[in-house]
């Protein structure tokens, strides 16, 4: 009609029945359909709100996919085709995968949600109470979970921006007050205990994140800081001008003990002492030797001239394998790889953030740290050309063809040239991994940083990235 509907008015019945008229309804009829099939192809609904509706704090029937807990990766052995070993290759070390994932609890989930609890409280109810509850690094669906929780509790309580940022930094520091704020967000995160949610959303949003490269001005206001107020992080952070844990971090790393603290390649004096303290504290008590570590307590005992962050890359990075391995070298395999693929592949998680690395290891393939193996896991991704672009599904569609068969077993020759004693790797260098020494480097120093992110409260290992929190 050539006429913006605004524009339209009927001052009769007769008018309206013409206007119908003059309407091509064959028109009309192909743009309904074509919507529809637009809609049908997207798989929403074409009435859908902008915003959803916020969660409840316990909905009676929680999201279908939830963020495993307790993964439990298919065996090597059978992965391989082979039966299981006897024996596992180092003793005392518990290698078990965790318990397979437990039926929700409703007392439990309101729990998470509403109590204040540190992780020696909860761990205390995992024993007393069986308790299942997630921790370490929050996946990229979590992170987006979170991000839409927010964004929902500031539509529907109509908040701006700074009414937002004081609803989680509020001013008087009683975060009793902003409870129901807190609450909404836990429960679009099932499994996460609310101080988890707290720290971790706290330092997503505040204002103070992410600010470059230290400064020796810094450092030296820091040092005077702690100096004057001992480790009381968040009043260290208001007068350096930092987060709380990047002065935490950073002091531990890099200020602490720097007169003393020596760089550049370990002797193998120091190697040796490393290797007694690690074993001393985890092996001969009965612990896993690579996630149930304090590097805090390392370095103290390893006078100070190596810091926490050095000790713990030393030792995921070169010294664990060794010590698994009776003392010789191992090398990475393509036998290792196909492993890593299908072990991956069997815990149908929706993105490999979602991953907890330290299960991957059982009692017949433990040569190899759960930090070492998610960069195993990112080197063979980012081999994939465009890999950026693709979905953590269709990553696995690519490495689960290219891995589709066992390599095959080394010649001869190679052999009696090497003798070495390896779990379950043979001594084919994988194809996938090349320039996996840079790749060595830059998860060395990239993942410094992803553990912070980490639950604040530990300083054991609680990620395959990083343990460099406690």
């Amino acid at each position: 009609m050539g006429l913006p509907f605004s524009d339209l008015s009927f001052d009769s019945n007769e008018d309206v029945l013409r206007a119908l008229q003059d309407l091509d309804i064959t028109k009309i009829a192909n743009v309904l359909k074509t919507l529809g099939e637009a809609v049908a192809a997207a798989n929403v609904s074409p009435l859908a709100p902008p915003f959803a509706p916020p969660p409840m704090f316990y909905p009676m029937n929680p999201p279908v996919q939830l963020t495993p807990v307790g993964q439990a990766p298919a065996p090597s052995n059978a992965i391989l085709g082979i039966p299981p070993k006897k024996s596992a290759r180092v003793k005392n070390v518990d290698t078990t995968p965790a318990a397979t994932e437990q039926p929700d609890n409703e007392d439990h989930a309101e729990l998470l949600a509403t109590k204040w609890m540190g992780t020696s409280k909860l761990a205390e109810l995992v024993k007393s109470e069986g308790l299942v509850y997630k921790k370490g690094k929050f996946s990229a669906t979590e992170e987006q979970s979170l991000r839409e929780a927010i964004l929902n509790f500031q539509t529907t309580e109509r908040l701006t921006n700074e009414q937002l940022q004081d609803a989680i930094f509020p001013k008087n520091g009683d975060r009793d007050k902003t409870m129901p704020f807190w609450q909404q967000v836990t429960a679009s995160v099932p499994r996460r205990p609310i101080i988890a949610v707290y720290h971790h959303v706290r330092r997503t949003y505040h204002p103070l994140k992410q600010q470059g490269k230290w400064s020796p001005e810094e450092d030296g206001r820091l040092k005077q800081a702690v100096a004057d107020l001992g480790q009381q992080w968040e009043k260290v952070s208001a007068r350096v001008g930092r987060m709380s844990a990047d002065c935490r971090d950073r002091y531990r790393n890099h200020v602490q003990d720097r007169e003393i603290r020596i760089t550049g390649p370990w002797s193998k004096e120091e190697e040796v002492q490393l290797t007694r303290i690690v074993t001393d504290m985890t092996v001969n008590q009965g612990k896993d030797i690579d996630d149930d570590v304090f590097w805090g307590k390392v370095s103290e005992l390893m006078g100070g001239r190596r810091g926490r962050q050095q000790c713990r890359i030393k030792w995921t990075d070169a010294l664990s394998k060794t010590v698994k391995n009776e003392g010789q070298k191992p090398r990475w395999s393509q036998q290792d790889g196909f492993i890593l693929v299908h072990k991956v592949d069997s815990l149908n998680v929706r993105d490999d953030t979602e991953i907890d690395w330290k299960t991957l290891n059982d009692p017949d393939w433990n040569l190899w740290s759960a930090h070492a193996l998610q960069r195993r896991w990112l080197t063979m991704k980012r081999s994939i050309k465009g890999y950026e672009n693709m979905s953590h599904a269709e990553i696995m569609d690519i490495l689960r063809v290219k891995k589709a068969h066992l390599p095959l077993p080394p010649s001869q020759s190679t052999k009696k040239r090497k003798e070495r004693k390896v779990t379950s790797a043979a001594a084919i260098p994988d194809a996938d991994t090349a320039g996996s020494a840079d790749a060595t480097r830059a998860g060395s120093s990239s993942s410094s940083r992803a553990g912070e992110d980490l639950d604040p409260d530990s300083d054991s290992s609680s990620s395959g990235s990083e343990s460099d929190s406690d």
